[in-house]
């Protein structure tokens, strides 16, 4: 980033709101926010945006509270992106190791990376993010760190994810009308697993779903390695919309219901008990029973569940998972949520904050759920800026080196002419003495 503080922020741009923080690194090696701003979202379904203007203007709000608070003025942001146009695929890719003496080089790995971004996928689409799984060298299987081998073949497994190129655009002209910069898009179950899981997690075996007002992320690690993407095209809306049809009521109020009296278990719904719905513009309220509240909430859920199942087997690591299911995210705060998780799926469930990785300043409150993605971004764009300027020391370093062979080059020249004009003048000076 430009900022010589070396601040980062970060946009998370979700179905139901957007978030804009900013902190730094602190001296504990966590992330020191300094400043947060939230807006309503707008322009916004399912995790893509449909309408840019309104977006911006959201993105705005949000950026100009956060820039406010932190007494920061930044325009460098790294952005989260999902949807339901977001997948993930494997492959593998190979080359000859150059070279007398076959080292496997950071280059060679880079190079391996590199072609990845490379590959060809449908018309419409773009590679966001390429993971390697493990490495192959000569035959032999299922090395984590290759550098320094030697070999005559590098092979490499990879996660590839891909998304929309008409998707990705959008989130960036959004940023940019908002006169920020977009440093880099991330894939926001990715995110959120680098602000709430830790590393024993990862290596045991964890499954992240991450509910959000528009859409369900998950994403699988094992053995220290994210081994499976997805995006369900269903969050806390669905349960919304679902009451607010059954019972013919506003969408805040049925978002009021769900929060303060939904809960995702219907058999522990009390039978006798009622709440009161306004009625609209003078009519009759409503009296809705807390056991069809919960049971509309249940099924619903029960879907979303069903389709996560669906993700982990798929997945090809359900025996594997040690360490269960982390859930966070907005809609995970539904009341007994965790409790139908685990009856459905049989993993434990764990409702999981990203308050370890974070330290706040000015009083904000944002250790919940559903901020997890947004930590995770700031997390993301820490660990960019690291790369980023490792980058440019080696670009600066080896430009300085072929200045300094080129001014060596030169002096070596000058002083091979200064030496050729030297004999000439000795070998004339002879010539004379002889004459």
């Amino acid at each position: 980033m430009s900022d010589t503080n070396n601040y980062i922020a970060a946009i998370d741009i979700g179905t139901t709101k957007i978030v804009a923080i900013v902190g730094k690194k602190n001296d504990n090696r966590k992330i020191e926010i300094l400043g947060f701003g939230k807006s309503l979202s707008k322009g916004v379904k399912r995790g893509v945006v449909f309408n840019i203007e309104e977006t911006a203007m959201a993105i705005n709000e949000a950026v100009s509270d956060a820039k406010e608070m932190a007494n920061i003025d930044f325009t460098d942001v790294f952005v989260g992106i999902a949807g339901q146009h977001v997948k993930s695929i494997k492959n593998r890719h190979s080359k000859y190791i150059q070279g007398a003496e076959n080292e496997i080089t950071k280059e060679d790995i880079e190079e391996l990376t590199s072609d990845m971004y490379q590959i060809s996928v449908d018309a419409g689409e773009e590679v966001i993010h390429v993971i390697p799984q493990s490495y192959i060298v000569d035959n032999e299987t299922g090395i984590r760190h290759p550098i320094g081998m030697y070999g005559k073949k590098l092979e490499a497994n990879f996660h590839i994810v891909i998304g929309q190129i008409t998707s990705a655009k959008n989130i960036r002209r959004c940023i940019k009308r908002a006169n920020l910069n977009p440093m880099k898009l991330v894939l926001e179950p990715i995110a959120s697993a680098d602000a709430i899981l830790t590393r024993d997690e990862k290596e045991a075996g964890v499954i992240l779903v991450d509910i959000g007002g528009g859409t369900t992320d998950i994403a699988i690690y094992y053995d220290n390695i994210i081994r499976h993407t997805a995006v369900i095209p269903f969050g806390g809306n669905s349960v919304t919309n679902d009451i607010k049809e059954a019972f013919s009521i506003l969408q805040r109020h049925a978002e009021k219901l769900k929060i303060d009296f939904g809960s995702a278990l219907g058999s522990l719904a009390p039978e006798n008990k009622v709440v009161s719905v306004p009625g609209i513009n003078g009519r009759e309220p409503k009296e809705i029973s807390f056991k069809n509240l919960s049971s509309i909430i249940q099924a619903r859920m029960e879907e979303i569940i069903d389709t996560i199942y669906f993700e982990i087997e798929n997945s090809g690591y359900f025996e594997k998972i040690g360490a269960g299911i982390a859930l966070t995210g907005g809609g995970a705060l539904l009341k007994n949520l965790p409790q139908l998780i685990k009856y459905k799926t049989g993993f434990d469930v764990k409702l999981s904050y990203p308050q370890k990785f974070v330290s706040i300043k000015n009083n904000i409150k944002i250790n919940e759920p559903m901020y997890s993605t947004v930590i995770g971004l700031l997390i993301k764009g820490n660990e960019y800026n690291k790369v980023f300027q490792a980058k440019n020391i080696n670009i600066s370093t080896n430009q300085n080196s072929k200045k300094k062979e080129v001014v060596e080059e030169r002096k070596g020249r000058g002083g091979f002419l200064r030496n050729f004009k030297r004999s000439l003048t000795n070998l004339f000076d002879d010539k004379e003495t002889g004459m």
